[in-house]
């Protein structure tokens, strides 16, 4: 097992500009990858929640990888290969593999409420494929949760090599790290970032950046040196943004301050919606205020 570990740092989990008529704008989607790893990031996440994975055509979703790794190279792309089926989930990851990507994220089934069996055996599938897979627990979703000794069990089989860590328990970092010291602990809301960087995480899996990439940057690279003056100060001034990660209309937030700070969010594909008045009113304070405090 090689330790060439493309998931650590600031992986942007990106969104994905659509034209007014819900089309993909791919130019506009390789701009922005370049645009990230320009000012700090490590690389992207594409074809996540937050790149609405899940309302694409295979077609599309297979041309979003290709077009990442053609704006910033595939050591700098790992793609969610999250599916119903575990033989679709490796076919995404081999995808990925033939598109140049050196390793794929991927959710525990969420078709259904899966047992512990179900979920190492899609693991193992997805392993076949032969790229490095990063878990991504995120039991709010999806009803199952990669409770630390589940994910021990996974790193100790070989099927996981780092875990993007979405349940807000701050507390499983420590467990995570007793039982499986090699895996690599991800920051995985952007709202617990400070917390889990304090507790040892090697990367974050990050959606503010979208908008935010250069403060960002400095607030994860702040947090995980121990600088934590610097951090504070930062985490002070973007939590309230920051936590728009862990709620419903996550998507739609980062999009709307993607718009406001002069890049391309625009809308997003049915079912989600549009934000109410008052939750507009308040991304848009929130990045207004962030604007005139320079970490834009």
């Amino acid at each position: 097992m090689t330790d060439h570990r493309p998931w650590r740092g600031v992986l942007v989990a990106t969104a994905l500009p659509l034209n007014d008529d819900l089309s993909v704008n791919y130019d506009r989607y390789a701009e922005h990858c370049a645009w990230l790893v320009g000012n700090g990031c490590d690389g992207v996440v594409p074809n996540g929640s937050l790149g609405e994975y899940q309302v694409l055509t295979p077609e599309e979703r297979a041309r979003v990888v290709e077009t990442a790794v053609a704006a910033i190279g595939g050591r700098r792309v790992m793609p969610g290969v999250a599916a119903y089926g575990s033989a679709e989930s490796r076919r995404w990851a081999e995808q990925a593999g033939e598109a140049g990507c050196e390793a794929v994220m991927l959710l525990p089934p969420n078709a259904y409420r899966a047992d512990e069996r179900s979920v190492v055996a899609h693991y193992a599938e997805v392993a076949k494929a032969g790229l490095p897979v990063v878990a991504y627990n995120n039991p709010i979703d999806t009803k199952v949760d990669l409770v630390p000794e589940l994910l021990a069990r996974l790193h100790g089989e070989g099927h996981i090599r780092g875990v993007k860590e979405f349940s807000g328990d701050v507390r499983r970092a420590y467990r995570i790290a007793e039982l499986a010291p090699e895996l690599d602990l991800l920051i995985g809301a952007d709202d617990v970032l400070l917390e889990l960087a304090v507790a040892g995480a090697k990367g974050w899996i990050a959606g503010y950046p979208n908008a935010l990439p250069q403060a960002s940057a400095e607030l994860y690279h702040a947090a995980v040196a121990g600088d934590l003056d610097t951090a504070r100060g930062l985490y002070r001034q973007l939590h309230p943004l920051l936590r728009w990660d862990s709620r419903v209309e996550f998507v739609q937030a980062i999009k709307l301050s993607m718009d406001l700070v002069g890049r391309h969010g625009g809308p997003c594909r049915p079912p989600r919606v549009p934000l109410l008045p008052e939750q507009e009113a308040a991304v848009r304070a929130a990045t207004e205020k962030a604007v005139a405090a320079g970490l834009a």
